[in-house]
């Protein structure tokens, strides 16, 4: 615990951590369709790739013992791609191109930039080493061998990788079903307008994407009014249709929050209230067994303690080797004078100062202000109990690798 009964960051995200149950259903998908999607089991090398040596460049290829100084090899032959080639003549060389299977008693390629052609074949007009510019059969992958584990994110580079041997299915695991809930008498849908009072509803869409992004299924997405008994009623039907129900608003200590106060009563409330800047409203808990994440509903607190917390959870269901990324250590160009009992996650982004790259932070950090977010390309943590001058070091996490 982090001073007045605030739970630290570090003991909330173990806290949901041990209550995050792994994705245990598994689909088959086509290959053009599993991006985005975690790998549901192991993949070995049915055979190596690429199944034989091939070419690097265009040019000829040749025996290395054949060169002789001043003297032409004559050309027996043309290799296209895809074709299979005929044994190289001993003596001669053959016109080969990228990709192209080497042939047979051929033990170099020689680019076709460092070659004179003439009437009597080519002149080689460079060193020649054995093996050059030829790629190895099983060069990138062995058979046998694993190429990619269960539970690895599938991004354009395993597309590749998969389908390069071979697959054109894949085993994924099924999207995780998420309920998004926004609560607010005031809250408006976009298109919709204004009454005296009121805001648009931007944390659905935000948390929309969030989610697109994350590789979940979005199964149910309401606007709660400011009332007990249908926060109750909305919360046991999100339960009972998803595998996680993520609310915004309703979890902090007034009378018309109403999300922390149905989870006490109908349900499970394992952790509230956390050292967390901004955030600190943060609730978890269950109904009828579904974990419900209670976020608070400031705009930008929405997006960070999503990051923060709710992707760490939602990457330990989905059966990820990594849920928490690594970050990256650099010098703050900004200075924090107070100092907090809660982490500040600080919207912020790297920018060059003479010749050192440093972090900058905008300059509103209003959990209200969610143009700073869009600014903004990752987050700064400063410690707890921390000043900051500028030049010292902070850990820097980018939007990206938050998301990853």
């Amino acid at each position: 615990m982090a001073g007045q009964n605030l739970t630290s960051v570090d003991d909330a995200i173990a806290h949901i951590l041990d209550r995050a149950p792994e994705i245990s259903w598994v689909e088959t998908v086509p290959l053009t369709e599993s991006l985005g999607r975690v790998l549901a089991e192991n993949l070995h090398v049915p055979a190596d790739v690429p199944p034989a040596d091939n070419s690097a460049v265009d040019g000829y290829a040749i025996r290395q013992a054949d060169l002789k100084s001043g003297q032409p090899i004559p050309l027996s032959g043309r290799i296209a791609a895809g074709e299979a080639p005929t044994p190289l003549a001993e003596g001669t060389a053959a016109r080969i191109f990228t990709g192209s299977e080497i042939p047979e008693g051929a033990d170099a390629v020689v680019m076709q930039e460092r070659v004179e052609v003439t009437d009597d074949g080519i002149l080689v007009q460079a060193e020649v080493t054995r093996g050059q510019n030829i790629r190895g059969r099983g060069q990138d992958l062995k058979q046998g061998d694993m190429a990619l584990v269960r539970g690895t994110p599938i991004r354009p580079q395993e597309m590749g990788l998969i389908a390069s041997m071979g697959f054109a299915e894949v085993s994924v695991l099924s999207r995780m079903k998420v309920a998004v809930l926004n609560t607010g008498d005031e809250l408006v849908d976009p298109g919709q307008p204004l009454a005296g009072g009121q805001i648009y509803n931007s944390n659905r869409f935000t948390l929309l994407g969030l989610l697109a992004q994350a590789g979940c299924e979005v199964t149910l997405c309401e606007t709660l009014k400011d009332n007990r008994e249908a926060t109750r009623e909305t919360l046991k039907r999100a339960a009972s249709e998803a595998d996680l129900v993520i609310t915004t608003g309703g979890v902090s200590v007034g009378e018309e929050d109403h999300v922390r106060a149905v989870l006490e009563d109908q349900g499970q409330l394992s952790l509230w209230r956390l050292a967390i800047k901004p955030g600190k409203p943060l609730a978890f808990g269950a109904i009828d067994g579904t974990p419900i994440l209670g976020l608070p509903g400031n705009p930008a607190t929405v997006l960070v303690t999503f990051l923060i917390v709710g992707m760490p959870y939602i990457r330990k269901c989905q059966g990820r080797h990594k849920t928490w990324p690594v970050g990256e250590r650099l010098p703050a160009g900004f200075d924090v004078e107070s100092t907090s009992i809660r982490r500040e996650f600080v919207r912020a982004r790297k920018e060059v100062s003479g010749d050192e790259l440093q972090i900058v932070a905008y300059p509103n950090q209003s959990s209200g202000v969610l143009s700073s977010a869009c600014w903004a390309e990752g987050l700064a943590v400063v410690p707890e109990n921390t000043t900051v001058k500028a030049g010292d070091e902070l850990t820097y996490y980018s939007f990206a690798e938050l998301m990853s």
